[in-house]
């Protein structure tokens, strides 16, 4: 059963940082393509990053430069550091895996950030 798992949200003041982690298990987790999406209140889901399996990243535009995506293979986890946050990043992160021939998502993860 695949199972991702989001931590590291909270609520935290505009231009402070958080590092959201997704653990993953049931997947060959290195060769799996991971991606972080985040959902605001009244707005559809969005691409934050993504990374594949090689650590090729990619990032939307509003979050270059601010955002980085990395993994750690040997830990089945995947992370998200967030710096110089604004209040209009406050939403709910989500992890996202595509294995077997469907798509996978964690429960979510609440950042909200304070002006």
């Amino acid at each position: 059963q695949v199972q991702l798992v989001e931590s590291g949200g909270g609520l935290v003041q505009a231009g402070g940082s958080l590092r959201l982690s997704c653990a993953a298990s049931g997947i060959i987790f290195s060769i799996n393509a991971m991606g972080w999406y985040r959902q605001a209140p009244g707005k559809q889901r969005e691409l934050v990053a993504s990374i594949t399996s090689g650590g090729m990243t990619n990032y939307a535009d509003s979050m270059k430069g601010r955002f980085t995506i990395s993994r750690d293979n040997a830990k089945n986890t995947v992370y998200l550091q967030m710096n110089s946050l604004k209040p209009e990043d406050t939403a709910v992160y989500y992890c996202r895996t595509f294995a077997r021939a469907q798509a996978y998502w964690g429960q979510g993860t609440q950042v909200t950030v304070s002006s």
